[in-house]
């Protein structure tokens, strides 16, 4: 076995983490490497001949050391060349992460095969502008559509399968993933969704339309957003990446990617526990 390592080193507690990661995995006789490239950042001296300049490939499963938005970039790369990933927190809450800190004995769980992989849905979100289809990427949480600069309220009309759903006046929409539903959706009143189901739901943010609440469909449609006009500013943003201003005649096109992120869990934890659990630290 040979493990993949993407340590966030923004993260104040990571450093901690990591070596504790590598003296477990050198202790279980567990193979490692890390990205060549990203060698040049890290805060220690790590032996060169660890690097390797085709992680993904090279890898059986790829360890992430960090917070959610560390687990779920790696865990669409990882995605897209079929590898499973195994999320540490060394973040706040961290709804992915498999293992924390101080659970880093269970490591030992990869060598036996004492582990579950969680299947998770991704979405594939496509702009469309003058006819022309372009692909934006794939999404593990959420596709935010709002407004953008200007503190004014934008209309956007959403569509399933080339029908109408609704109109909405307010800040945009948020489309989700099951995985995304403990995410920006519900912050914006949307439902907490066990992410074994496979479904997509559209949350608005801030509307004045009488359709307030969360619409949910099945797995296989199509989300449609189009602008109501084209006097507004509004940007897109797919699991919290950098905003990409829109021109006046867009069309964003979300569904079902075929590439599905892979989640380890070591322990016996089922999603309402970690739930629970996490929620309790923030009540703290």
């Amino acid at each position: 076995m040979k493990v993949g390592i993407i340590p966030n080193f923004t993260r104040e507690k990571t450093l901690d983490v990591f070596k504790d990661v590598i003296c477990n995995l050198e202790k279980f006789n567990i193979e490692y490497c890390f990205d060549s490239e990203s060698l040049r950042t890290f805060p220690i001296s790590i032996d060169a001949s660890k690097g390797c300049s085709d992680l993904y490939e090279t890898s059986d499963l790829i360890i992430v050391i960090g917070g959610d938005g560390s687990f779920i970039h790696a865990a669409k790369d990882a995605a897209v060349h079929k590898k499973p990933v195994l999320c540490i927190n060394a973040g706040n809450l961290a709804f992915l992460a498999g293992l924390e800190g101080n659970e880093l004995d269970l490591l030992k769980n990869l060598i036996s095969g004492d582990y579950v992989q969680d299947r998770r849905m991704m979405l594939e979100v496509v702009l469309k502008t003058d006819s022309k289809e372009k692909l934006l990427g794939y999404c593990l949480n959420d596709v935010v559509i709002a407004r953008y600069g200007d503190i004014k309220l934008i209309d956007l009309d959403v569509f399933c399968n080339g029908r109408k759903i609704n109109n909405y006046r307010g800040d945009g929409v948020v489309i989700s993933t099951p995985t995304g539903s403990t995410a920006y959706a519900w912050s914006a009143g949307g439902p907490v969704i066990d992410p074994d189901l496979k479904c997509i739901t559209v949350t608005p943010i801030c509307t004045h339309s009488p359709l307030n609440r969360t619409l949910v469909f099945n797995e296989e449609s199509v989300i449609t957003v189009k602008a109501s006009n084209n006097l507004q500013r509004i940007c897109l943003s797919t699991d919290g990446d950098k905003s990409l201003e829109l021109n006046d005649s867009f069309e964003i096109i979300v569904k079902e990617s075929n590439y599905y992120a892979e989640f380890i869990r070591i322990k016996s934890d089922e999603f309402f526990d970690i739930l629970n659990s996490k929620l309790t630290q923030r009540r703290i």
